[in-house]
């Protein structure tokens, strides 16, 4: 059964969000302060988490931020607050989504299964698809090479750190290179059509490669911008 774990101080909510997930057949978990979400998510490896920013100890940012060190699963942050530098600094750290509260429970258990969805479709591929027979898929430019089938990707020999979503970006960039991708594109075919975020994700991934893989990040010459469009790889 899946597991989702719950992160939420405020106990009307909490118990809210455990009937709505109980209801779609979830296993839920859940806690009230952000120690105690590091040390049950560590424990128990949920399949999903929702976890709200403003915690007691420590806040809903440094939980995500600690646990995306070691879990991969798909975290959706929740707040009070709706400033824009609040969702930038959910997505750089780590977050898959963001959502305002007051929400609809029906948007964010669409948002859920969305997210769950893609994350087993991932799954799947990597289990199912690379195989000892798979042919090599690996793209070189210069001192930059993407190897599609070790989900890896170094540059002058030095394995980079990306997250999963960051080397899925890079992947399709450089299997369309020298083409104008506008960003509502690469939102759909990296993020995937179901995916409830706006553009401005896509532009937070591309300045966390650009930062990776560019000379001068502030000048790029791989990953260029279409002023008014999206992103061209230039290799």
């Amino acid at each position: 059964m899946t597991t989702i774990l719950v992160v939420e101080d405020d106990p009307t909510l909490r118990e809210a969000l455990e009937y709505n997930l109980a209801r779609q057949e979830y296993s839920v978990q859940s806690v009230e302060d952000g120690i105690t979400a590091v040390e049950t998510a560590r424990l128990t490896k949920p399949d999903l988490i929702i976890l709200d920013v403003n915690l007691p100890g420590i806040d809903g940012f440094e939980v995500c931020r600690i646990l995306r060190k070691d879990l991969r699963v798909p975290i959706l942050m929740l707040t009070a607050r709706d400033d824009e530098i609040d969702r930038v600094i959910g997505l750089e750290i780590g977050a898959d989504d963001y959502i305002t509260k007051p929400f609809s429970m029906r948007e964010l258990m669409s948002r859920v299964k969305a997210h769950l969805r893609r994350e087993r479709i991932h799954k799947e591929t990597e289990t199912n698809v690379i195989t000892e027979n798979t042919p090599a898929k690996v793209f070189k430019f210069g001192e930059l090479i993407i190897d599609q089938n070790r989900h890896e990707a170094t540059l002058a020999g030095r394995i980079l750190a990306l997250k999963p979503k960051e080397f899925d970006l890079l992947l399709f960039l450089a299997q369309h290179v020298g083409r104008a991708l506008s960003r509502e594109f690469l939102l759909e075919r990296v993020w995937g059509w179901d995916y409830v975020g706006n553009t401005r994700t896509v532009d937070v991934h591309i300045r966390w490669l650009r930062e990776k893989i560019e000379v001068e990040p502030s000048t790029p010459v791989r990953i260029i911008t279409i002023r008014s469009s999206g992103y061209r790889f230039e290799g």
